[in-house]
């Protein structure tokens, strides 16, 4: 089969695009035909050398959609549309950068929808972790709302999903693009704000704040929340992992919550959940760019370039 392996830390140009062999299938695991994938940060990380625990040569790749090919489980039925994501899939074993997949069965979930691949491709990770922070926010009729990494494609997922609830909510993107401040407002956000670590001061007080570049602007967020707010914070997109010497007490203003969302948490019924909410609501759920696998170092680039508004997925 042809897949992309990482043999050594680099850049770009160690995605490389070659024949490999088939996975044979083993007891407790199954073999998934690969229909396509997102491509994630977290990706660009390991690809970087930055995830310690992961040994090389690798085939990356957190997230799947395809079908089953072949299972050592009964209830896992051939030609049945699936979804994969997290559990160490592209890390400790390998992942869904190939034509095929060899995957544990517990972790594999069957899912009933019409949607077609492209547009499901572009769900399973992006749209699971935005799922999980859009219920987190608990948001109510005629609140503002700042999404901080709005251009991301969790930025602009949750944006879609708070819209598609038909509140009168203001939502504020942050970004530190210029050239994407129109572009974010065609897609959807009510201001765009271009700024860096810091917020402006005079950009006001939010009822719920999502803060996707991380621990390396969290207490800054946390600055800007109007008293029983919520701040999820949620992905790392500063690339910094931890916040250092962080107190809860100090760090956390009088009666503001801080609040986040582990994609790794994961279960069939959550997934079935979150498309179910999507098919019943209108949501623009297109890619921002669509690749081959051949293609995959372009696609890492990319995304690294921060050239996308949305999510990348790569299509077999």
């Amino acid at each position: 089969m042809k897949a992309i392996v990482v043999r050594h830390p680099g850049g770009p140009e160690v995605l490389e695009y070659t024949d490999v062999p088939t996975p044979t299938v083993k007891p407790g695991w199954s073999l998934i035909k690969v229909k396509g994938f997102g491509i994630n940060h977290s990706e660009i990380f390991t690809r970087q050398g930055q995830s310690p625990d992961v040994q090389f040569p690798r085939i990356l790749g957190i997230e799947v959609v395809g079908e089953v090919a072949e299972s050592t489980d009964d209830n896992l039925r051939v030609g049945q549309k699936v979804i994969f994501i997290m559990g160490e899939m592209g890390r400790a074993f390998d992942g869904g950068y190939a034509e095929y997949v060899l995957l544990p069965n517990h972790q594999i979930y069957p899912v009933q929808t019409t949607l077609d691949w492209p547009i499901l491709a572009a769900i399973p990770e992006t749209y699971y972790t935005a799922f999980g922070i859009f219920r987190s926010l608990q948001v109510r009729p005629n609140e503002r709302v700042l999404i901080r990494g709005a251009s991301s494609g969790v930025g602009i997922a949750v944006m879609r999903l708070i819209k598609s609830i038909d509140y009168d909510v203001q939502i504020v993107g942050t970004t530190r693009s210029e050239a994407k401040v129109q572009l974010l407002q065609e897609v959807g956000f009510n201001e765009v704000i271009v700024t860096g670590n810091d917020l402006p001061a005079n950009i006001g007080e939010f009822d719920k704040i999502v803060d996707l570049i991380g621990p390396l602007t969290l207490r800054d967020s946390l600055k800007h929340l109007v008293e029983f707010g919520i701040v999820s914070s949620t992905c790392q997109l500063g690339g910094q992992w931890t916040l250092d010497e962080f107190d809860p007490i100090t760090d956390i203003p009088n009666n503001r919550y801080l609040t986040g969302f582990y994609s790794g948490d994961v279960s069939q019924y959550k997934i079935q959940q979150m498309l179910d909410f999507i098919q019943l609501h209108p949501l623009n759920l297109s890619p921002d760019k669509v690749f081959t696998l051949s293609e995959i170092s372009q696609a890492h680039k990319y995304l690294e370039n921060s050239q996308n508004l949305g999510k990348i997925v790569v299509m077999l």
